[in-house]
């Protein structure tokens, strides 16, 4: 089960989600302290280890700095769904291990703090506290390798075994 942190808003920059002050480190767990520091302050003392992001269109837009990904992994965040996503925050999501959930209906259908449980494979996000189903494209099979295998560079380094 996964609780929703919901931001009802577009355009979602990586600055928001890491602010550039905080690029002198690759360190996850130090990045995480400062994850969507200027967006919400209180984020990294709320959110626990499995919860979502829920968010509008382009989340992710701006720098195409990994750190952005990063910073929310290091949270704990299990997945980040919105209505769409920058297309390279997207692509750095998927390189680093990171499921993300395009859906145009979610946001309008999650509220702060609901409870959901995701099956990535069948597309498909269960909000348990309204008994509303929400249906996605599940990410297709390439991209699932990779995220299986912890990030692109794990991948090529068990498919050149």
């Amino acid at each position: 089960m996964s609780k929703a942190h919901v931001y009802k808003r577009d355009h979602i920059n990586t600055d928001e989600i890491i602010p550039a002050r905080y690029l002198n480190t690759d360190d996850r767990q130090e990045l995480a302290r400062h994850c969507l520091e200027d967006l919400d302050p209180g984020f990294v003392k709320k959110v626990k280890k499995g919860d979502c992001i829920v968010a509008g269109e382009d989340f992710g837009c701006g720098s195409s700095r990994e750190h952005a990904v990063w910073s929310i992994c290091g949270a704990g965040v299990q997945t980040v769904i919105a209505k769409s996503f920058a297309r390279i925050f997207y692509r750095n999501a998927i390189n680093n291990g990171f499921y993300v959930i395009e859906s145009p209906d979610a946001p309008e259908k999650i509220s702060d703090g609901d409870e959901l449980k995701i099956d990535f494979k069948a597309g498909l996000i269960k909000n348990k506290t309204t008994g509303v189903d929400i249906k996605f494209a599940p990410l297709p099979d390439f991209a699932l390798e990779i995220i299986s295998d912890g990030g692109l560079l794990e991948h090529i380094t068990k498919t050149q075994k």
